[in-house]
Order: C-alpha cells, then structure tokens, then sequence
C-alpha cells in the first residue's frame, strides 16, 4: 500500500479559461515541483491535449490521467475521468457529436490550441469548448460508463455550474458516490458521499493549492498499475 497525492482536474490552454501558459509541459512540471503522484488533465468538453499531457509526464515520472470536464445540458460541470488514454479519446470523439457547433470568438474568450509533446501547435479546436452539450446528467453518466469512466459532480462547493447550485440538491439518479470540492471544509454539502479536492487549476500557480491524498492497494509504481488501483477504489467510492 502506498499514499499518493492527487489532483484529479486541471485545465491545459485548450480550455479557453485556461491561461496560455498551460501547457501540457508546464502542467506536468509545476505538478512535479507540487509533489503531486497523480494528476488528470480535464479541459472543458475536449481531450485533445491528453496525449501531450502523457508525454510530458512521463518526463517527471508522474502518473497522468485523461479526462474531461462535460458541460451537461443543465450546465452542470460533470468530472470525467478514465482509465486508459484510448477510452477517453474514443470517449472524446463521441462528445464531439454532441457539442454546440458555436464558433469561438477568439478576440472574446482566447485561443483553443491543440498542442504536442514538446508544447507546439498542431491545430486549434474552432468551436467554443465551454458550452453546454446536448447530454442530460443521466445520459451523459451512462455514456461516461460505455467507455469504462469514472465521473462525479464536479466543484459542488461552487456557484458556477455546480450540481448545487443548478438543482438545488442532488437528485436520486444517477446516485452519485462521489463528489468533487475545491475546499475540503465544505465535506458537508457532499452529504456523506466519498470526496475528492481538486484545484480546477486554470493557472500554473493554482496547481498544488488544493489537492487530495489516498492510500492505494499497490505498491507499485508503474503507471498503468497506479492507475488500476485508483480506478479499483473510485469505482467502490472508498478514498
């Protein structure tokens, strides 16, 4: 057994809230000078950095983790993380078709770009990522499950599309057993569900200023068993 640190949602520049200088680079290397095990990569609606983000942190000996942050049709912010890079491209892929096909304004809201390993610009996603999909909180929970994910309600302790503030309570379905905090005082809204503390960094000085720890059943450090033993216990919601 092992206890790491975690942070389970950062945004890289793909996200247009996302300061330029997150890079999939920078994110790795400020999360090694924060002394943080794992880390996930969750851009607003896009896993198109995910890949880099794996580069980079293999560099620093991190174990990464690819995901997103789903804009659900109640504007809800639903965490979504995944085992494996393939599911949550394949997953991203499918999300694509649900998307607003509203163009960014980059002027307004700032560049989407999509990066490499070594930080540099292969492509932009043109549409604005933040916008709601066409998913319901049901159906994009279930759909999250067709590519063996794991999601929960993302920052419940905040205004801004957070499942709270949109619905006023949790509701029955889909039974949610986790639920994401920035502040780790606020374990009461969570009722008594498993919680995790994530910064929902935007910037590289965020990265580290809120973050979680969890014993593992594993004393290996390889990354895919790493990531098996996390994804074992967020599944039975025991952190």
């Amino acid at each position: 057994m092992r206890t790491v640190a975690y942070d389970l949602h950062l945004h890289s520049c793909l996200s247009p809230c996302g300061d330029m200088d997150m890079t999939p680079c920078n994110i790795a290397g400020m999360a090694h000078l924060s002394e943080l095990d794992i880390v996930a990569l969750t851009d607003h609606n896009a896993v198109d950095n995910c890949p880099a983000f794996f580069a980079a942190c293999e560099e620093y000996g991190i174990v990464p983790i690819a995901g997103m942050e789903l804009t659900t049709a109640e504007d809800i912010h639903l965490l979504c993380i995944f085992e494996t890079l393939k599911s949550a491209l394949a997953f991203g892929e499918t999300v694509k078709g649900h998307r607003m096909k509203i163009k960014n304004r980059v002027e307004i809201f700032g560049e989407q770009p999509i990066l490499n390993e070594r930080d540099e610009k292969i492509g932009d996603d043109p549409y604005f990522l933040p916008a709601a999909t066409d998913l319901d909180l049901g159906t994009a929970v279930e759909l999250v499950k067709e590519f063996d994910g794991v999601c929960w309600p993302a920052h419940i302790d905040r205004d801004a599309n957070g499942l709270l503030a949109v619905l006023g309570a949790f509701p029955p379905e889909p039974g949610f057993r986790i639920a994401e905090l920035r502040d780790a005082e606020n374990a009461h809204l969570a009722e008594g569900r498993t919680v995790v503390v994530c910064s929902d960094a935007h910037r590289l000085w965020e990265i580290g200023e809120a973050h979680g720890t969890m014993t593992l059943d594993t004393d290996e450090t390889a990354p895919d068993a790493v990531r098996h033993a996390l994804f074992k216990k967020l599944r039975e919601g025991t952190l």
